[in-house]
């Protein structure tokens, strides 16, 4: 019986122990610079630089966040074409795979760090976001503003590439996040609304994107530009009033389930990271295949948006 009692004690630690690593260090969805700094030291911390590289060469190799892992947006393996689609969320066990081999564990918190240009350079940022999160991964943060904001700060630079460590990461699909073509066909048959996050002139079918087959939006959807929620001068994500009052221009209510796309799902992960981790809103989905799968099939509709 005291055996069994010790036992159960042990095993209790053990489990609070377990749960303790695997605590996120924060539960805010952007963090700054000054807690990034302060918060370096910790082993359970992965920074990964999804800096891609320019035509001056690898901004990563000029310097870094000490410490910071390289995963380039564009070729570490972030998205890939999944049946003729392209930027897809690749297979659940290549992107699991993809995500260990970075040094990342499920104990681990992530924090995302773009060069923080403009809204779609940080999109590579709230696309990754969006990655952990559909996959069941909470611990994960962007650092608001991301390589620029840290330079502002006087942030500590490294030129030395840091070797990760590869991990075991494991990930489920959350559905709740993710949005298919069946469900924007349901969410046009029972008035969902569809948030457009493409720039006006692609919305109202006077732009095009070369991977998508026709110009213009699904019917009824509506538009909230992806770079009015990212101030490219200061350098900073939206604020969640900002965000609350481009939210309401579009006529979406408190917690109204929404869909958010773009062409790719590029563009949408800045309106889905806006309006789900900014403002609050957790019925919004990601349409991860977009206009480019939307529009592939001629059956399916697409017209000047308005």
């Amino acid at each position: 019986m005291r055996f069994s009692l010790i036992a159960a004690v042990i095993t209790a630690g053990l489990a609070f122990a377990t749960g303790a690593q695997a605590e996120r260090l924060t539960d805010q969805p952007l963090v700054d610079a000054a807690w990034l700094k302060s918060n370096l030291g910790n082993k359970s911390l992965v920074v990964l630089d999804v800096r891609d590289a320019a035509k001056d060469g690898n901004p990563y190799d000029k310097g870094h966040v000490p410490g910071a892992i390289n995963a380039p947006y564009a070729t570490a393996g972030w998205r890939a074409e999944v049946n003729g689609v392209p930027g897809m969320l690749p297979p659940l066990e290549t992107i699991t795979k993809t995500i260990g081999d970075l040094g990342v564990s499920n104990d681990s918190h992530v924090v995302i760090v773009p060069n923080g240009t403009d809204s779609s350079e940080f999109g590579a940022a709230t696309r990754v976001y969006w990655t952990f999160k559909v996959l069941g991964h909470d611990a994960v943060s962007i650092l608001d503003g991301g390589a620029r904001a840290w330079e502002a700060a006087g942030g500590e630079l490294s030129a030395e590439a840091a070797k990760p460590t590869a991990a075991t990461f494991k990930g489920e699909l959350k559905q709740e996040l993710l949005a298919t073509t069946a469900d924007v066909e349901k969410a046009r048959a029972d008035g969902t609304k569809l948030i457009d996050g493409r720039p006006a002139a692609q919305f109202r079918g006077e732009a095009k994107s070369p991977v998508v087959r026709a110009a213009g939006t699904i019917p009824g959807s509506k538009n909230l530009e992806n770079s009015k929620l990212y101030d490219a001068d200061k350098a900073s994500f939206a604020s969640k009033e900002t965000v609350g009052n481009l939210s309401q221009s579009v006529g979406l209510g408190k917690d109204e389930q929404n869909i958010a796309f773009c062409n790719t799902g590029h563009w949408a992960s800045v309106v889905w990271f806006g309006l789900s981790e900014i403002e609050g809103n957790k019925n919004t989905k990601m349409y991860d295949g977009s206009m480019a799968e939307w529009a592939a099939d001629p059956a399916r509709p697409v017209q000047p948006g308005s």
